[in-house]
């Protein structure tokens, strides 16, 4: 085969347009990007290569406005298996196995597609896990909407809800966790990021790098179509009112042939014949081709001609950057070529051996015996564009003290306001269209616990079962009002819900959601949010081994707010000592962990009570977020906890009620002696503290005392109702009715 250089192009394809500024623009390439192109080529490119150039350079591919920032983060601990840079993260967790998880958006293809653009991102980051040899147990959520008067949003949360319900649940994968919300600033561009945790062998996880010259590159799975051509570029740019014609860029899923996907490949990787795998994901088979390379440090020959078609008249062009689902490449030792076929003929799954492996370090894509693309690979990395944009911080709010609030007029009308508004209310309408039990592992439940808790299945026959904690995080208004405060109090939180259920907290996964990087301020809010992060991070012993960026979730200018969601894992040894947030007995000693300001500083008490959305948010105190978490879980494992719920949104009373109405037992409390308001101290959003039930009460207090740790007793549990000595008695059933009132009657109501 002739290989492609200066003196012999690769030949243009009949009706391929010349390049011309206006294409070189609608692929998203700025001008001195195409320069940068035109230099390592050495030549002008053909269509299929500037294509291939475009996704590699896209923001959603390239990282090339956030990677200097993502440096900063922490991403190694000793249980840390694999870090950032493959498909997935993985962490040793112990007895021979690992967890490998991550987090993906599907913001842009969700507001243009809900029920696909969802359903897809829920399939790419199964994808992504099972490609390292996994198998999935779990899926999560995080889920951003706007104003729900908004006359898009109730067709939006339907069809994304949809979406995810149908892939997961047809996958026979539990989706078990996550979190939603509403807020005007996500009207044009709304947020779905899906995560997904898997268990492998600690000694069996598959990498994507290539290896051995010659060896056959394989495509399995679906065929490939003409749907989500441009998705990544697409992915890489605002809205504009034209947003709805970008509806070809996204994909279309079928969750059964990923199912047999799933299992075809993992009964491949029971054997020895794989030498590199990749999931075919953002960009398709360009990224998944190009990044097994190079990662390789080889180069790779593809007949695009042999890639399975699911339609007439496919060109190069739209089978490199075609972004059809439930596909992947595999690089196998040669020999098991008909050992890999047999398996995945046997699934009625596609297989093709569609080129080798070179010692070029160069992309050769050839149509029919002629050379059409000739790409040098290193350079494609190497001179990849990558910003330091201008940036600007957020300046700190003023401090909002209590007295510049003013208190319920009515306390029970203030709680059953509370517990009804879009961000509180129940969620159970969604996740009761998400099969959060299929496999039997399911320990805590969306409505039972701050994490989900999930059974790990023994490799040891009789040993006692462990527990993979999980949970998806942030807190957008904190962001928006001081983004290192809000980074620092998303790990926070996420590591205070694992550790809640009796779990260590262990690594994290982040999806980094922003608008347009181009402007100093988004910018700003994006180093801001990884400066306070990374602190965290490293504070806590909370490492980021996988994650996301997705920016430029803006719409004609209008920003979403800042999003940066920690999804995070942990382990608990034994299962059977897990507590969950639910408050199912009578008298229990309700006690309060850590300390209390009464910061309503951008709490939800400010915002829905008030009207207000100012001040500074509540400040994080890492060491002291460190010490109170370790003496919960020290508190879980003595079994001297029956019920334990981190303290955020709402604060105490908010944080009691939850409790009280998800086990079907009140409380009675009175303040302690303070001289925080009342207001403030029942609605403060003050970090780094939980709320526990315990039959040994003195035994706590002591413990508490020599930890450190603050810790005060508020009552007792038992009754029918809610109780606030002086300010708050509401029975339970009403608080519940308003709780889970809103949501089915907003998605019932006239569109």
């Amino acid at each position: 085969m002739t290989i492609a250089t200066e003196k012999n192009p690769p030949v243009k394809l009949p009706n391929e347009p010349a390049i011309t500024p206006k294409i070189v623009a609608d692929h998203g390439l700025a001008p001195d990007e195409y320069e940068r192109l035109l230099k390592i080529m050495g030549r002008t490119p053909t269509m299929v290569e500037l294509g291939i150039f475009s996704a590699m350079w896209s923001e959603h591919c390239s990282y090339k406005s956030s990677k200097v920032w993502l440096k900063k983060l922490p991403t190694q601990a000793p249980w840390v298996i694999q870090g950032p840079g493959e498909n997935a993260g993985v962490i040793d967790i112990g007895d021979g196995q690992a967890a490998i998880f991550k987090m993906e958006s599907h913001n842009h293809p969700s507001y243009i597609e809900p029920y696909q653009g969802a359903a897809t991102g829920v399939g790419g980051i199964l994808r992504d896990v099972f490609t390292m040899g996994a198998r999935p147990v779990a899926n999560l959520n995080a889920l951003r909407f706007g104003d729900p008067s908004h006359p898009k949003t109730r067709h939006l949360v339907s069809g994304v809800v949809a979406g995810i319900g149908g892939y997961g649940n047809c996958m026979g994968i539990p989706t078990v966790g996550g979190e939603t919300n509403f807020h005007a600033a996500y009207n044009g561009n709304i947020l779905v990021n899906a995560m997904t945790v898997g268990i492998a062998p600690a000694d069996r996880i598959f990498y994507a790098a290539a290896a051995g010259v010659g060896n056959p590159l394989v495509y399995v799975g679906s065929k490939t179509g003409r749907d989500g051509i441009h998705g990544a570029t697409m992915a890489s740019t605002e809205f504009s009112e034209d947003s709805e014609e970008k509806r070809p860029t996204v994909q279309v899923g079928d969750p059964f042939v990923e199912k047999l996907l799933l299992e075809a490949c993992l009964e491949l990787m029971a054997t020895d014949a794989i030498v590199a795998i990749q999931d075919m994901g953002a960009a398709g088979l360009t990224s998944s081709s190009f990044e097994m390379a190079a990662k390789g440090g080889l180069g790779v020959v593809v007949e695009l001609d042999k890639v399975p078609m699911r339609e007439q008249g496919m060109n190069p062009y739209e089978l490199m950057l075609s972004e059809s689902q439930e596909r992947m490449l595999i690089v196998l030792k040669p020999g098991r070529e008909d050992l890999a076929r047999k398996i995945f003929e046997k699934w009625e799954l596609d297989f093709s051996i569609i080129g080798r492996l070179t010692d070029t370090e160069r992309m050769v894509l050839t149509w029919h015996g002629k050379v059409v693309g000739n790409i040098p690979i290193p350079p494609l990395v190497t001179e990849a564009p990558v910003y330091e944009r201008p940036w600007t911080l957020t300046p700190l709010p003023a401090v909002l003290e209590a007295s510049q609030v003013p208190t319920p007029r009515d306390w029970n009308a203030s709680l059953i306001s509370l517990m009804g508004c879009p961000d509180l209310a129940s969620k159970a309408w969604i996740w009761h269209q998400y099969d959060h039990l299929i496999m039997g592992n399911t320990a805590i439940r969306p409505q039972d616990g701050d994490a989900a808790l999930v059974r790990v299945p023994s490799i040891v026959t009789g040993a006692v079962h462990k527990g993979l904690a999980m949970t998806s995080d942030c807190t957008p208004r904190y962001v928006q009002a001081h983004p290192e405060t809000g980074g620092r109090q998303a790990v926070a939180e996420a590591w205070r819900n694992i550790t809640a259920t009796g779990a260590r907290p262990l690594a994290v996964t982040d999806n980094m959601n922003f608008g347009n990087p181009q402007k100093p301020e988004i910018m700003g809010q994006f180093a801001g949010a990884i400066m306070g992060m990374a602190e965290a991070c490293k504070a806590l012993d909370f490492p980021v081994v996988s994650g996301n960026v997705s920016l430029y979730n803006e719409t004609e200018g209008r920003p979403i707010l800042p999003t940066p969601t920690i999804g995070a894992v942990g382990v608990i040894d034994d299962i059977a000592k897990a507590v969950g947030s639910r408050l199912t007995q009578g008298g229990l000693a309700i006690v309060l962990v850590g300390e209390t300001r009464g910061w309503l500083g951008q709490s939800l008490y400010l915002r829905e009570i008030c009207g207000r959305e100012d001040g500074a948010p509540p400040p994080v105190d890492l060491a002291a977020e460190r010490r109170n978490g370790d003496f919960i879980r020290s508190e879980i494992d003595a079994r001297r906890i029956a019920a334990c719920h981190d303290l955020s949104d709402g604060g105490l009373l908010v944080a009691l009620a939850e409790m009280c109405i998800a086990g079907g037992t009140g409380v009675e409390i009175a303040l302690p002696p303070t001289s925080v308001p009342s207001h403030a101290f029942l609605y403060g959003e003050d970090q780094a503290r939980y709320v526990i039930a315990t039959g040994t009460l003195d035994e706590v207090l002591d413990a508490a005392k020599g930890a450190g740790v603050p810790a005060v007793l508020l009552g007792y549990s038992g009754g029918v109702s809610l109780t606030v000595k002086g300010l708050v008695s509401l029975e339970l059933d009403d608080i519940k009715a308003a709780h889970e009132a809103w949501l089915p009657t907003y998605m019932d109501a006239a569109e």
